[in-house]
């Protein structure tokens, strides 16, 4: 045998190894439920790239924390806010070092009804409404900043009795959109490609800012596809995704 064999048989040993497939893996992930849509091309995207799959659960952030808490085998958690991933990393549910901001939230007045949302919002002092949907204060962070902003304007006592509380930000829409509400605050991801309807975009400084964060938690802690996901959602087509739909990033 050529001298030169046992080279080539390393060389032959390596070439397949790297052509092999790199096995596939699933990872469950929690999902706040304003970032549904982009969630779903993102995961998509991460497919094709990397072979894993990304099993998408969407829900309000605050349920989803309670459910983590109790053990729910979920290996991300993308949050509508910074406050739950911060309390998941201190409370030993998550790796710490991985959690980031991947999105920054915005906030919408909307209705299905032309004309009836002015463009300064004016229409919440009007009161030319029956009820205003927003999502639940306490486990949906939209639904605090909605709360914040009626708060901001002195309007919070006069639209009490007015408020229909949804879910989630998900079930705020469909409230808005299917007319069982008049109006609602829901976020800009969810109306941003509407061409009917009518909305005032939610002055920033009106609300706490809408710090979406993701984290690893535990259970994902050894799995190569929840680790592969946070490293794509970091990544140029990810975030290209995320500012189609309105949102802002770091």
């Amino acid at each position: 045998m050529p001298p030169f064999a046992p080279v080539l048989r390393w060389f032959a040993l390596i070439a397949a190894l790297l052509a092999a497939p790199i096995q596939a893996a699933e990872t469950p992930i929690a999902v706040a439920a304003n970032f549904t849509e982009p969630a779903r091309e993102i995961a998509a995207g991460f497919e094709r790239a990397t072979g894993h799959k990304a099993v998408l659960i969407f829900g309000a952030s605050g349920a989803f924390y309670t459910q983590i808490s109790h053990g729910a085998p979920f290996d991300i958690l993308l949050s509508a806010d910074a406050e739950r991933p911060i309390k998941a990393e201190q409370q030993g549910l998550a790796v710490r070092g991985t959690r980031f901001t991947y999105a920054l939230g915005r906030l919408v007045l909307w209705s299905a009804t032309p004309g009836l949302v002015d463009p300064r919002g004016a229409v919440l002092g009007t009161g030319h409404f029956e009820k205003i949907a927003i999502a639940d204060p306490t486990t949906a962070p939209y639904g605090a900043a909605a709360i914040e902003t009626m708060r901001r304007l002195r309007l919070d006592d006069k639209l009490k009795a007015r408020i229909v509380t949804g879910s989630s930000i998900a079930q705020t829409y469909q409230f808005t959109s299917t007319g069982a509400a008049e109006l609602g605050f829901v976020a800009l991801s969810q109306v941003f490609d509407h061409k009917t309807g009518s909305r005032w975009l939610v002055p920033a400084r009106l609300h706490a800012p809408i710090d979406q964060q993701a984290i690893l938690l535990r259970p994902g802690a050894n799995n190569p596809a929840a680790t592969a996901f946070l490293r794509y959602l970091k990544g140029r087509s990810a975030r290209a995704i995320i500012v189609r739909y309105g949102y802002a990033v770091h």
